[in-house]
């Protein structure tokens, strides 16, 4: 029995992250009945990769969607194929969009999702705590939060997060106040109010997101024209993968009921036949129904057309594992030693998808860069030593002990009696 663990359900959908969505849409489309379970372990942990969505059929497991599928493919002797009927044209057409779709959508979901802060507070961060346990709840959403802020700087949105906006400019007139700029009479300015942050951000980031939802609905929206799919010829019912990579991608767009429901708007407007495409083929991999958390974790109290199987509770040594690797990371040394040796794991593991030559460099990459991590700090360390001596040799710090110190001023004490009573003062 073929196992797939994905992030759990969240706004309706089975999962809330989008490569797990376009897995399990893959999975429901091209795996039979009875061949596969889908377990909502919400738990990156459990796969050797450390990433989810992972497929585990009994010791192997496969990480990644792109990876899965070829996976499928081969295990199945290509009868779990959806792209079997592609040519060689429409194939390189199933890559290139595959890829457009990841590169583009996967920052808009991060924008939507994680970096716009009324959504974030408000949807994605409660979703996570009903559908994480202890201490996971506490730990994974701020990484994640995090990493999405980080995938999408470089496109200037950062002012869509307006606690950290709020936090700045409170940093920047306290500073001001500590250095004396500010009058006292002005020092006790009123908070600035979310709506009015909202007002101004709106209209700074309006025209930049804009354009990134245009650049990533539109081309789908003419390729999808009057077909049932993106790349079946017209009026032919033949989802293919890349149809699965694109739900994943626009039902994180289309489905969520969020504060700030500006992703969804632009998709209604920019691409209506893309969003009723999304609703079909969501209707079709997923179910007609919305999915909830009691279909995860208790799918024998509710019906779901997806091969749910409740998640094992964490143990107690998963708990204390979790914990001591949270506080590795947090620690700088060894965090730089445990990212070196994921990198170096990644490059190895042969699901990777990388060419022998490619995780050979990366490997040696990765064992180099902690080697010279190593001589840095013993560096570091051996200077610090030899400046101790230095100063230690020279007498700059005394290693007498008190006691010491207290014999020799009742020394000086006793001889600086003698020297009154023989000079008789």
């Amino acid at each position: 029995m073929l196992q797939l663990h994905v992030w759990g359900p969240a706004f309706s959908l089975p999962s809330i992250d989008a490569q797990c969505l376009a897995t399990i849409a893959y999975c429901a489309l091209a795996l039979p009945a009875g061949s596969w379970e889908l377990v909502a372990s919400s738990d990156p942990s459990v796969s050797p990769t450390n990433e989810l969505p992972s497929l585990r059929n009994g010791s192997v497991w496969v990480s990644r969607f792109r990876n899965i599928v070829d996976y499928l493919r081969q295990y199945s002797d290509g009868a779990w194929n959806l792209d079997v009927e592609l040519g060689g044209q429409e194939l390189a057409d199933s890559v290139a969009f595959t890829s457009f779709v990841e590169s583009r959508g996967q920052p808009l979901v991060d924008l939507s999702l994680y970096v716009t802060s009324q959504n974030y507070y408000s949807d994605t961060s409660p979703a996570y705590g009903s559908l994480l346990q202890w201490p996971n709840q506490w730990i994974l959403p701020p990484k994640l939060h995090s990493a999405a802020k980080a995938r999408t700087i470089q496109l200037g949105l950062s002012s869509l997060d307006l606690k950290a906006m709020e936090d700045a400019r409170q940093r920047e007139h306290s500073a001001a106040v500590a250095a004396g700029q500010i009058p006292k009479n002005l020092i006790q300015r009123p908070r600035e109010t979310v709506s009015g942050l909202l007002g101004r951000t709106a209209q700074q980031n309006q025209f930049r997101l804009e354009a990134l939802t245009a650049e990533f609905f539109e081309p789908l929206e003419a390729m999808l024209g009057r077909k049932a799919y993106l790349l079946a010829p017209d009026e032919e019912d033949r989802p293919t993968s890349l149809d699965c990579i694109a739900l994943g991608y626009l039902s994180l767009a289309l489905v969520p009921e969020l504060s700030f429901p500006w992703l969804r708007d632009a998709m209604r407007t920019k691409a209506p036949r893309l969003a009723a495409y999304t609703e079909r083929m969501r209707g079709r991999c997923f179910g007609s129904t919305a999915t909830s958390i009691e279909n995860a974790f208790a799918p024998s109290t509710s019906a779901s057309p997806l091969p749910w199987r409740a998640p094992e509770r964490i143990s107690a040594a998963a708990v204390g594992t979790t914990l001591l690797n949270t506080l590795a990371d947090s620690t700088p040394f060894l965090r730089e030693v445990r990212q070196h040796n994921r990198l170096k794991r990644v490059a190895e593991s042969p699901d990777a998808g990388f060419s022998e030559q490619e995780s050979k460099a990366i490997s040696q990459h990765a064992e180099a860069s902690k080697m010279d991590m190593y001589v840095s700090i013993a560096t570091v360390v051996g200077g610090l030593a030899a400046l101790v001596g230095y100063v230690v040799h020279t007498g700059l710090i005394s290693w007498e002990s008190e006691e010491a110190e207290e014999e020799e001023s009742a020394g000086t004490e006793e001889l600086s009696f003698q020297a009154s009573d023989f000079l008789g003062i």
